[in-house]
């Protein structure tokens, strides 16, 4: 069994020598010692893990506002297009000329048809 590197035989060698250095009044202290260290070096290898972690959502969530923001922008721009399309076509039908006592009544229609399915359009988005 290898620990660090280290076989069965340096292991007994190591702590022998460390009972001598310190004593074994002193050895649970020296134990108690290294243990509250590494729960320490523990704790705070994840607390910088949480804190990476929770920059790293910080900025995810802001690029996906970026993201909403910008679809919105555009959503805007081709509603507002379509509604100049809209009132371009609108008023080619007001302006043009009547040929008939039927066509007025058809023209009305067809505007009445155009701003339905603009605001159709818009009631979707």
């Amino acid at each position: 069994m290898k620990i660090l590197g280290l076989g069965v035989p340096e292991l007994v060698i190591i702590l022998v020598v460390v009972l001598i250095i310190f004593g074994p009044k002193n050895l649970p202290k020296l134990g108690n010692a290294l243990g509250k260290g590494i729960k320490g070096l523990r704790k705070g290898v994840e607390s910088g893990k949480e804190k990476i972690d929770e920059k790293f959502d910080e900025t995810e969530t802001e690029k996906a506002e970026e993201k909403a923001a910008e679809e919105a922008q555009k959503a805007e721009a081709a509603a507002a297009e379509a509604a100049a399309e809209v009132e371009a076509d609108a008023e080619e039908v007001v302006d043009a000329p009547e040929a008939s006592a039927d066509e007025p009544a058809k023209k009305t229609v067809k505007v009445k048809r155009v701003v339905k399915a603009a605001t159709e359009d818009e009631s979707a988005e």
